[in-house]
């Protein structure tokens, strides 16, 4: 019996030795924002209709985040405040009517569950607020809602009321609560739709204020969250998505029947050249070829700011649908190689929305697989912080059931490569509190290399430690 004990012993010893930490390095990693919105208002994406119990509206948002992880995209822009309500636990404003009934406790936060479940599968979650719109079409709101407590601070749009953007408190009152958001949460991004000033034809508003005035108080509002945000997370990425078209006529023959600049208020070509955003996501949701063709659009847009990536919203929703009848997925294909053909700086794109991807509409699966063929990283922000992690100290432990990693170091993410015969592969994005992970037989026993690299809070690459066999 002692004999066996030791057979087994200097067995388990070799196989410990079979991997060795060597003076190499492996490729960088793909890098491509990837993302999808995914939208509560009208539970347009999620939960898929108010009062669900809490569990199901848990298994609906696990179902999307499992579903874009095996999409490959890397992020969700999940819209918690779509008109002065909360899908998080607030002390400011009251829980959202498209949870569990105005103002009724869903029972959990669905901000947090959804961090910590992305985060698991390395999926970045982006807090998607709509700034100033206050109610919708006469719909009940929570007891502590901003429309019943600051009644003044309206304006009347139709069968919308929006919280007044020329009011400095009304600025500072969402201001506070999105960076409430940012100071208790960890959010990967804060993100804002372009609803500032009504669309058409409500966006002459009875507030006294001239286009310019308006676009003064809007431009105020977005250099200024962020500068709060950077001065509080750094690392927390800002972006926007206004209308797709800055300007009718601009570029030259491209047509629209809204003016963003004068009717929304919304002077993004600004935010873009000036540096106010991380990131721009223009709604380009037209066709390649037509009035308001997607490469024009995608042109001029890059061309603002070579050192701030534009990331498109492509209209998925589009396909096969009523609004553009006879619009192929493949559309989707050509204006993701659009993208990745006119990127200064970085490439990627956001879906509008969820629901789309999550029923395949149209075949758009078979798109995303040909397009996205490997697991991407976020574009990094240098100009947030350049600081790259150090190479961690890592061992992996043959198991004869495949292999154990474990390391030890300091990163916002962890991204773990593997090798065979020369060729990498991106294998894995896992949060930075991950400190190991298993790899089954069918992938540990075709290897010769693995790497663990370490990924700073601003997506900044560090060196990996490679290890062979």
């Amino acid at each position: 019996m002692k004999h066996l004990f030791l057979i087994l012993f200097l067995a388990t010893a070799a196989l410990a030795q079979a991997w060795q930490q060597v003076n190499e390095t492996a490729p960088e990693p793909a890098r491509e924002f990837r993302a999808a919105w995914v939208a509560t208002v009208y539970n347009l994406d999620w939960p898929s209709r108010a009062g669900l119990p809490a569990e199901e509206q848990r298994a609906e948002l696990l179902h999307i985040i499992e579903m874009a992880a095996k999409l490959r995209l890397n992020a969700i822009l999940l819209q918690v405040r779509p008109n002065g309500d909360a899908l998080y636990k607030s002390s400011l404003e009251p829980w959202s009517a498209w949870l569990s009934g105005p103002g009724e406790n869903p029972g959990y936060d669905p901000l947090e569950y959804a961090i910590r479940e992305a985060h698991r599968r390395g999926i970045e979650v982006h807090a998607w607020f709509n700034p100033f719109r206050a109610t919708i079409s006469g719909r009940p709101v929570g007891r502590r809602h901003i429309a019943r407590r600051q009644p003044g601070w309206l304006l009347q749009a139709g069968s919308t009321q929006i919280l007044n953007p020329g009011r400095p408190q009304t600025r500072e009152y969402v201001m506070s609560v999105i960076m409430d958001v940012v100071k208790r949460y960890n959010i990967d991004g804060v993100h804002l739709d372009d609803y500032f000033y009504p669309y058409p034809p409500h966006h002459n508003v009875n507030d006294g204020r001239t286009p310019a005035q308006r676009r003064a108080a809007i431009d105020s509002f977005v250099q200024e969250l962020y500068r709060q945000v950077k001065q509080t997370k750094p690392h927390v990425r800002v972006g926007i998505s206004p209308f797709g078209i800055w300007q009718p006529g601009i570029p030259t023959h491209v047509e629209a029947r809204i003016n963003a600049y004068e009717d929304l208020a919304c002077d993004a070509r600004k935010w873009l050249a000036r540096g106010w955003v991380d990131y721009l996501s223009p709604q380009l949701y037209w066709r390649c070829e037509g009035p308001q063709s997607f490469p024009a659009l995608m042109r001029w847009w890059s061309s603002i700011n070579p050192s701030r990536p534009v990331w498109p919203g492509l209209a998925s929703v589009r396909i096969d649908s009523k609004e553009d009848p006879g619009r192929p997925a493949s559309e989707i294909g050509r204006q993701i190689g659009y993208s990745r053909q006119f990127a200064r700086q970085s490439c990627g794109q956001v879906y509008w929305s969820w629901r789309s991807l999550g029923t395949n509409r149209g075949g758009i699966h078979k798109v995303l697989r040909r397009m996205y063929p490997t697991v991407a990283l976020p574009p990094a922000m240098p100009w947030c912080g350049s600081t790259r992690p150090q190479r961690p100290a890592v061992q992996v432990r043959d198991t004869g059931n495949g292999c154990t990693l474990s390391w030890q170091g300091t990163a916002r993410k962890w991204v773990v490569q593997v090798g065979s015969k020369g060729r990498w592969f991106t294998l894995d994005v896992l949060p930075g509190n991950c400190t190991g992970t298993t790899l089954p037989p069918r992938i540990a026993n075709t290897l010769d290399r693995i790497a663990i690299r370490p990924i700073s809070a601003t997506g900044m690459s560090g060196t990996p430690a490679v290890l062979a066999r």
